[in-house]
């Protein structure tokens, strides 16, 4: 039998940096070219060129000199948690979009932005679509909030307002964080679309710390502020539910 070529000690080399400079990005958040060329060893040259062919190829995005961690390599090192975690939380979801007739979303952390994994659709005439693979700010969503209220702010957190209603200050989040702590959801209350409300809550892995969000999205029209609260109890028991599939026990 013919044995696989094996790969020139340069391309596996370059192929060591790739990963190296991929690690560093996930722990760092973003980064600039000068921080990330000083943390991975790497002249800035040869960075740059490494991560010109990562983002050519998915694993990297660049926005105004910025760099992290692209779609592709987040879709790469979820695979297998992904996959547990769509278990854990899709029948919860089913059952939240069937008792309440609205959509129901599920997100992850990703950076400084909230990542859509899956959704379920609602019953109801006018429904919201969140297509999976979509990011949200996490200033401005009911999941994001949830992410931030557990998950710490990130320093330097940019606070884009997208509407009149979006929060543009800092003391007025963390208020509002300090709030989603003490009931155990977060709300986007139009904050960032007009007309679009919802409700999150943190879902639990098995270590204690929060892993993703279960929201639940409608027309403003229809969840009005006081209806988010009222169904806030529901949204944190399917969330709660999902967490105990994935090992959750209650205790940090």
């Amino acid at each position: 039998m013919a044995r696989p070529r094996e790969k020139p000690p340069q391309t596996v080399k370059t192929l060591e940096r790739g990963l190296r400079v991929l690690e560093a990005l996930a722990q760092a958040g973003e980064s600039p070219l000068g921080p990330l060329a000083e943390r991975v060893g790497l002249a800035k040259s040869t960075l740059y060129r490494l991560l010109r062919a990562l983002a050519q190829a998915g694993f990297v995005e660049e926005e105004g000199g910025v760099y992290r961690v692209g779609p592709k390599a987040f879709a790469v090192g979820q695979a297998y948690p992904k996959r547990s975690l769509l278990r854990a939380v899709r029948p919860e979801m089913e059952a939240l979009a069937r008792e309440t007739g609205e959509s129901v979303n599920l997100a992850v952390p990703l950076g400084r932005e909230a990542l859509y994994l899956d959704q379920v659709e609602g019953t109801k005439l006018v429904r919201l679509f969140t297509a999976p693979g979509s990011r949200a700010p996490l200033h401005a969503t009911g999941v994001g909030k949830v992410f931030l209220a557990y998950l710490g702010v990130p320093e330097g957190l940019s606070l884009t307002p997208y509407t009149p209603h979006t929060l543009t200050r800092l003391p007025d989040l963390l208020r509002e964080l300090e709030a989603v702590r003490g009931r155990g959801y977060a709300l986007d209350n139009e904050e960032k679309e007009l007309g679009v409300r919802c409700v999150a809550a943190p879902v639990f892995g098995a270590s204690g710390g929060v892993v993703a969000a279960l929201s639940l999205s409608a027309p403003a029209s229809r969840l009005s502020l006081e209806e988010a609260h009222r169904l806030a109890p529901r949204v944190v028991e399917a969330a709660r539910r999902a967490s105990l599939r994935l090992g959750y026990t209650g205790e940090v």
